[in-house]
Order: C-alpha cells, then sequence, then structure tokens
C-alpha cells in the first residue's frame, strides 16, 4: 500500500460496497427509495455509484502513469485494458446465450456456461506478458462482436454497452488526453464537452419527433440508441440504452475532473492545501451543479451535464473528508475493511454480474407449490430471510447485507494474501 494514496482506494471501496448493496436486493419490488435510482429526473444514493467510480477511474489514470510518455507502449497498453474491461462487461450479456448441443436449462449447461466464464475471464483478468494481452483482448473483442452481427438468433439481442463498457470507453478517452495533453487543455476540454453534450440535448431538434426534448425515450440520446445499436440495447427499455452512445460523451467529463484531481494530489505541495483545494472545488462543482439544474436537471439516464459536475462535486467532497483524515491528520487503521473493496473492484463487478444468473438457473422444487420449480436464490429470500421480518423492505435490504459480508470475507482472503485482480 506504500505506493497508493490509500483515500483514493477507501473512497473505492466505499462506492464498489455501495454499488453491490444497491444491486443486490432480496427482491427488486421492496428497495428503500435512496437505495433505488431516480425513475427519470432527480438522484438518490443509488445514482452516485456509477459516476463516483468514473471519478476515481479518472483520479488513477495518472498516479498509475506518473511520468506521463506519450509513445506506442503506453498507447498500447492503455488500447489493451480499454478492450480487456469492456470485453469483460459485454461477455455478461452472453451469459445466458451461450447453448450447447441443445442442453435445456439446468446444472449441465451451467457448467458449461461457467467453463466459458471461467476461461473468458481468465483471458481478460489474467496476468500474462503484453504481447499476449493484446491478442487476447483483441480476439474475444473481436469474438464478441462478431456473434452479436452474425445473424444467428441466439445473439440477434445481445446488449453490447453497459457499466464495463462504458468505463473500458472513458479510461480510453481519459487515459489519451492524460497522455497527449496539458491540464489547461484538459480543463477546455471538459467543459466543452459538458457544455456542447448541453447544446446536443436541448437544441437539436429529434428527428422522430420534430423538437429537442428531455423526456424519456424521445430525447436526442434515446433515439440515437435506437438507430445505431437497434435491437442490441438494454432489455428493460429497447427504445434506448442507459449506457447509451451519445449520454457516455459527458460520462468522459465526470472522468476528466478525476483526472485533474489526480494530476492535483501528485503536486509537490503540503497535503492540507491540497485538501483545502479539493475542498474548495467540491463546493464550487456542487453549486454549479445545482444552478445548472435549473435548466438541465439532474439526470443519471442520459448523463446530463449538471448531474456530472454535481455528483463529482460529491464525489470529490467525500474523497477530501477521507483524504483530511488519513492523509492530513494520519488516521489509518479503520481502513481496512474499506481497502479489502477497494483494491479489488474488477473481480468484483464481474462476479457479481455472473453469480446472480449462475443461480437463477439451479432449480429445485417449490414447497409452495410441488409442480413448480423454484431458483436458488429465490428459494433463499423467500424462505430464509423474507419470513423473518414484517418489513419486506428491511428483509430485502438485510438480503443485501449478507451479499456483502460473504463477499467480505473472500475479500479479505484475497488482501491478506496480497491478491489483486487486475485488468
Amino acid at each position: 500500500m506504500k505506493d497508493r494514496i490509500i483515500s483514493v482506494d477507501v473512497l473505492r471501496g466505499l462506492t464498489v460496497l455501495l454499488m453491490t448493496l444497491v444491486n443486490n436486493p432480496g427482491s427488486w419490488s421492496y428497495v428503500y427509495p435512496i437505495l433505488d435510482h431516480a425513475k427519470w429526473n432527480g438522484c438518490t444514493l443509488a445514482d452516485l455509484v456509477f459516476p463516483f467510480f468514473i471519478f476515481i477511474v479518472g483520479i488513477a489514470v495518472p498516479l498509475a502513469m506518473p511520468v506521463k510518455k506519450d509513445n506506442a507502449e503506453n498507447i498500447t497498453k492503455v488500447i489493451t485494458r480499454s478492450l480487456r474491461i469492456f470485453c469483460l462487461g459485454l461477455f455478461l450479456s452472453y451469459f445466458y446465450s451461450i447453448h450447447f448441443m441443445g442442453l435445456q436449462p439446468g446444472i449441465t449447461l451451467l457448467c458449461i456456461r461457467l467453463f466459458f466464464t471461467f476461461c473468458v475471464g481468465y483471458a481478460l483478468i489474467g496476468d500474462f506478458n503484453p504481447k499476449t494481452k493484446n491478442i487476447l483482448a483483441l480476439i474475444i473483442f473481436a469474438i464478441l462482436i462478431g456473434l452479436a452481427y452474425s445473424g444467428h438468433e441466439n445473439f440477434a439481442k445481445i446488449r453490447l454497452l453497459g457499466v464495463l463498457q462504458r468505463i473500458g470507453i472513458v479510461y480510453f478517452f481519459v487515459s489519451l488526453i492524460y497522455l497527449k495533453t496539458n491540464i489547461k487543455t484538459q480543463i477546455i476540454l471538459s467543459a466543452s464537452i459538458l457544455l456542447g453534450y448541453w447544446a446536443l440535448m436541448t437544441l437539436v431538434p429529434v428527428p422522430a419527433v420534430g423538437h429537442p426534448n428531455l423526456e424519456v425515450g424521445t430525447n436526442l440520446a434515446s433515439w440515437l440508441d435506437s438507430v445505431l445499436l437497434e435491437n442490441h440495447m438494454y432489455i428493460e427499455t429497447k427504445t434506448w440504452d442507459p449506457e447509451g452512445l451519445l449520454s457516455t460523451l459527458p460520462v468522459i467529463g465526470n472522468g476528466l475532473i478525476g483526472l485533474l484531481i489526480g494530476q492535483l494530489l501528485m503536486q509537490p505541495m503540503p497535503k492540507i492545501k491540497i485538501n483545502k483545494i479539493m475542498a474548495g472545488i467540491s463546493l464550487v462543482l456542487i453549486l454549479l451543479g445545482l444552478l445548472w439544474s435549473l435548466v438541465f436537471p439532474i439526470n443519471k439516464s442520459i448523463w446530463t451535464s449538471s448531474y456530472v459536475l454535481f455528483t463529482a462535486g460529491l464525489a470529490l467532497l467525500l474523497l477530501s473528508l477521507i483524504y483530511y483524515i488519513i492523509d492530513v491528520r494520519g488516521y489509518k487503521k479503520w481502513t481496512t475493511f474499506l481497502l479489502t473493496w477497494g483494491v479489488n473492484p474488477m473481480i468484483v463487478f464481474f462476479v457479481s454480474g455472473i453469480l446472480p444468473r449462475a443461480l437463477t438457473m439451479i432449480k429445485i422444487q417449490d414447497p409452495e407449490n410441488i409442480s413448480e420449480q423454484i431458483n436458488v436464490r429465490d428459494y433463499a429470500y423467500n424462505f430464509w430471510i423474507s419470513p423473518l421480518f414484517e418489513n419486506q423492505m428491511l428483509s430485502s435490504l438485510t438480503y443485501s447485507v449478507i451479499y456483502i459480508l460473504l463477499w467480505s470475507c473472500v475479500l479479505w482472503y484475497f488482501y491478506k494474501n496480497k491478491i489483486i485482480f487486475k485488468v
């Protein structure tokens, strides 16, 4: 940990922990409003997870490359890592589409799917030499994209974009911008992206509607997704994608703000001064985001520019507090639990995406209807946890907490044995 800024790892750990909490309720029908995403405009605790992580991705770029070298080796590393992250996310969309010799859903097919998952996961996370990493990333990317457009019915509706894919895209652009520009240019780019996106969303008429609008399913970002992605969108909406194409543009803004803060953290100045600068900037960003929201509402689904500033400001404010406690005051003993979550985020992202899918494929007899089957995940919640509480929201939250405790044991083992999965 000596070569890392612990406060950044702690913030990352807190973010991944919160992500795991909000993404794994016992029942989606019973979720406390603050732990559920806003239906459209607005911002809940759940809506802070993704922009916080993107902000941290930006911070980590200069920390991982403290000496800027715009050469072929570094560019290749950036491309390879971006592809590996993208492919990890894209493979999650393929899990249910893996079939073998006409096997029906069951344990045998599940084992086959898990075998492919292990192979792909190892190929993308395994510690190989740079050349092997490059080749594997390119091959897997080509196969996954090729299958999506192969015309085969199993892959006709594969979702191409998603959380990890967006992280990979943002990492790619933020890293290139870091290697090829100075801080002044980065500030100008950040402002230009946010202002440009605002102009596009509020001034450009949507072809299918005839006028600009920011409504569900009829805004410019939604229209572009429906035209370019067609069937390869988020299955819950199908007319737009929450991690769509145009709405990924302002996400780069979150990453660039993180990039600027990462470079600030590397400056040879007193830590208390860095802390004061971060706190001041955070308050300015929050205020600007709230003011901008009067004309461009805070909205995660289309990732509005006001949402970028507001969430980046909150992330920076929290980092300022953590940085003050750890780096300025030197109180570090309490950090271990969050560090176990913060140093291994990608394995949590990937396995947390696979595990629920796998559990839904394991079926047992439904005690309430012997002629029906129920998957083991629903069985555990419905018959072990839910009956313990009258308040079903509390029982749903309890399931999430138990899931976190199980993950904590695994991550503690990794941390204790210095096992870190890097993409």
